[in-house]
This record gives structure tokens, C-alpha cells and sequence, in this order.
């Protein structure tokens, strides 16, 4: 014999109905227990304990109240992973961050003249002062940036570009997609690996608007190539009283080359060699929060910021402190590298990760016994389409047998959950990014899990 599933109010006057209602409020536990008891009706479950129905809305209201957004363990061997956020902030950046988000500031006010003032105002002396531009403007990423200089200055025209040079990066993003949305007209010109300044002079017209080059984010080509070099592809815009643009992508604004990382083309290079306008992200190798920059001549920018697109892509008061903290840090050269985690994870010796990996080995052996875990040299890359090709030696705990990707999901199970990469048959657990307090942090939950 069934029985009638108790009464809502019932519900709420059990013991642990209070704790709910103390947690999460009277409406969200109302709803949560009548979708439950809906449930049950609808599967004819009649015979459940109240407390069992309370315990399944307990659930459903912590499912709902968690973040989704969880922090991880980036063990994949990619250190500007897209998918797990790029670049990770220095805490004196989260913190800027984080004050400019809690009370008012001086966003678009200036306390001078105590009128509304400019919000690039607050980095645009210090990208000025890093890159030696004239004036520099922010917007959301380097695609926006991309879309605001062609939307401005190209319109309704034409822009040649290099076959070579357009590219499709993560999410099938695409680089003509780009140029469409923003109304000017792709010309496509040389080939996919050649391109000469003489392609670039057949393309000019009545209608073309200006030059540009565009990063290979990515990929490389490699072979039987040629490219025309910025102050040669400046010289033949300039001719044509055109402007030259050049989107470097990844964009660093220290040479990597001092830490003996590959170089990777600096804004500054271009604006010496006659870029009129270079746009770069600043959540990849510049190490800050999710940004496009934009730097060159004053008029363009002027024309840049006076474009009502500029609105809808422009950043918040807490991604400007970040990025104002970010470019303050790297005005000192010498200690950038230990001040910003992208570059310190990029720059880290390959004994000192070798040594975490030793750490790791014993408690991943102890999780999981029967997979044959051992520690492995391997390499790990950039990430973010910064130097594609580019691969930096590192040291990573291996696991193999069968079900690696029951494994994998173990570790992706955890509190924090671990994320590695599949490759070779073996289950890569790639420690470069596991530094000394999250190292600390993974033991503590491996043994945790073991108990």
C-alpha cells in the first residue's frame, strides 16, 4: 500500500528544512522541494521518507548555488591554456581588480577639473611609455581590437591581405569572418606560403584603404616561403598615402628572448619599422587580464575612439586596474619575470619542475596503483597561439594501461579537479604550472582521497 507523499509545509517544519531556509532563503528551498515532490509524483514514488525528499532538494539547491566557474590544476603542459583562462593575474592585479569592483573609483572622473574624464586614461601613458607609441587606446580582446581599426578605417573597402595570413584560431574563429563583420572587403593576395611586396603593389587601388599583416596564431609555414617584412610592406603603404596595420596576436612587450625563451615579435619592433596602428592581447604572453591594445599615431587612435562601435567593446573598471597593475610591473625589466606567474611558469627551470614531478609521483602512485605511473621528460608549449611551434622541455608524472580516460576523469572528479592531456598512450600530468602552494594544496587532496 502506497502512501501519500507528504505536504509542502510539512516539509518545511523537519528539522533540517531550517537549514536550507537559513542557507538559501525561503524561495529558492520552496521551489527546490516542490520540483522534487513533482518529481516523485510523476514517477510514482510515493514511498519516499520526507527526510530523503529534503536531503534530494539539499542536493539540487547546492548544485545550483555552486559557482560553475571552478578553479583547477592546469596540468596539461599548456601554460596560456585558452579553455582554462590564458594567463593567470599576479595577486597584486586580482587585488586592483577586486578594490575597483567594490566601491566607486575614478572610472571616467577627473578629481582636476571634477568633470568626466577618459577611462584609457588610466594605461594609456603607461602603453605609450612601454611600446613608444604616440597614443594607445583598450578594447575587450585583440579580436574587437582587429574589428574596431577595420570597422573605422576601412569600411565599405579594401583590404589586401596575405593568403597566408588568414587563419582561423580556437572556436572556428576566423580572421575574413573578422574583416566581413566589420564591412571592409578582403582582397586576398600572393600564396599560401609566398607572398611578395610586388602582390601587395598589384592589389592597390581606388578602393583599398590600407595595409596589413596579420600574426600567425597557431601554426607556422615553414619551407619554401618568403613574407614581405614590416618596414618594406610600410614603405609601400606609406606610398600609397595608406595606413599600415600590423595585428601581432600574442604581442610581448619584454624580449623573451633575455630568458632564453624563443623572441616573439614586440610592438615596439613594429612601430619602429613604420606600423602605423599594432594591436596585441593582453591575457597571453603580456601576462594580464583579457584585453585588445591598440597603439600607433594619435590621429588614427583619435578616429578609433571616436567610432560609436568603441562602446560596446570597451573594458570594465576592473579589468583597467588589472591591466594598469600589470603594465606598471612591467616597467621593471629586470623583476618581470618573477612578478608576472605567465612568465615565471614559462621561465622555469626544467630541474626544479623534474623535482615537483618526483614529489607528485608517490601520491599519484598511491590514488591510483594499477597505472603504472611513472615520471617522464616531456615538453610543454606556450599555448594561445603565441610561437606555435615553439616547445619548452619540462618533466611530467606519466600513467599507463588501459582506461586512461577513466583516469582522466578520476582526476578531473577531484574537489579541484586535475586536468592533464592524453598523448602517446599515456596519461600526461605535466607539472611546469605546479608551483610550490598549489603543489602543497594537490598532496593535501590526493591524500585526502586516499583516507
Amino acid at each position: 500500500m502506497t502512501s501519500p507523499l507528504p505536504s509542502l509545509d510539512a516539509l518545511l517544519r523537519r528539522p533540517e528544512a531550517d537549514l536550507l531556509l537559513a542557507r538559501f532563503g525561503r524561495s529558492a528551498t520552496v521551489a527546490a522541494l516542490r520540483e522534487e515532490l513533482a518529481r516523485r509524483r510523476g514517477e510514482r514514488a510515493f514511498n519516499a521518507p520526507p527526510a530523503a525528499i529534503v536531503d534530494a532538494a539539499a542536493d539540487t539547491l547546492a548544485r545550483l548555488f555552486a559557482p560553475s566557474q571552478r578553479p583547477v590544476f592546469n596540468l596539461t603542459g599548456t601554460v596560456l591554456h585558452t579553455n582554462l583562462g590564458r594567463a593567470p593575474l599576479p595577486p597584486e592585479a586580482a587585488e586592483a581588480a577586486a578594490a575597483a569592483l567594490r566601491q566607486p573609483t575614478t572610472l571616467e572622473f577627473d578629481l582636476t577639473t571634477g568633470r568626466r574624464g577618459e577611462r584609457e586614461s588610466h594605461v594609456r601613458g603607461l602603453l605609450q611609455r612601454l611600446t613608444g607609441a604616440a597614443a594607445a587606446t583598450v578594447v575587450n580582446n585583440n579580436a574587437a581590437a582587429v574589428l574596431l581599426i577595420l570597422n573605422t578605417l576601412a569600411p565599405g573597402r579594401d583590404v589586401p591581405v596575405s593568403r597566408g595570413e588568414l587563419i582561423e584560431i580556437g572556436g572556428s574563429f576566423r580572421m575574413p569572418d573578422i574583416m566581413a563583420r566589420a564591412g571592409a572587403r578582403l582582397v586576398e593576395i600572393g600564396t599560401t606560403n609566398r607572398t611578395h611586396p610586388g602582390d601587395y603593389r598589384a592589389a592597390l587601388g581606388p578602393g583599398t584603404a590600407l595595409l596589413m599583416r596579420v600574426h600567425r596564431a597557431n601554426f607556422a609555414i615553414s619551407g619554401f616561403t618568403a613574407a614581405v617584412p614590416m618596414g618594406e610592406l610600410a614603405a609601400i603603404a606609406h606610398g600609397a598615402g595608406l595606413p599600415c596595420i600590423e595585428d601581432l596576436g600574442s604581442g610581448s612587450l619584454v624580449d623573451l628572448a633575455r630568458w632564453g625563451l624563443p623572441h616573439e615579435r614586440m610592438p615596439q619592433e613594429s612601430l619602429a619599422e613604420g606600423a602605423d596602428l599594432v594591436c596585441f592581447s593582453g591575457d597571453k604572453l603580456l601576462g594580464g587580464p583579457q584585453a585588445g591594445l591598440i597603439v600607433g599615431r594619435a590621429e588614427l587612435i583619435a578616429q578609433l575612439d571616436a567610432n560609436p562601435l568603441k562602446r560596446a567593446l570597451r573594458l570594465d573598471k576592473g579589468r583597467l586596474a588589472a591591466l594598469e597593475t600589470v603594465l606598471r610591473l612591467t616597467l621593471v625589466p629586470d623583476r618581470v619575470a618573477e612578478r608576472l606567474p605567465a612568465l615565471r611558469l614559462l621561465t622555469r627551470p626544467a630541474d626544479e619542475i623534474r623535482a615537483a614531478a618526483a614529489r607528485l609521483l608517490p601520491a599519484i602512485e598511491a590514488c591510483l596503483p594499477s597505472r603504472d605511473a611513472a615520471i617522464a621528460p616531456c615538453r610543454s608549449q606556450i599555448g594561445s597561439g603565441a610561437l606555435p611551434v615553439d616547445l619548452l622541455p619540462s618533466w611530467a608524472v606519466t600513467l599507463g594501461g588501459p582506461g586512461l580516460e577513466q583516469a582522466a576523469a578520476w582526476l578531473r572528479g577531484l574537489p579541484r579537479p586535475v586536468i592533464g592531456r592524453i598523448g602517446q598512450g599515456l596519461l600526461w600530468l605535466d607539472c611546469r604550472c605546479l608551483e610550490a602552494a598549489d603543489e602543497a594544496s594537490l598532496l593535501d587532496q590526493l591524500s585526502a582521497a586516499i583516507a
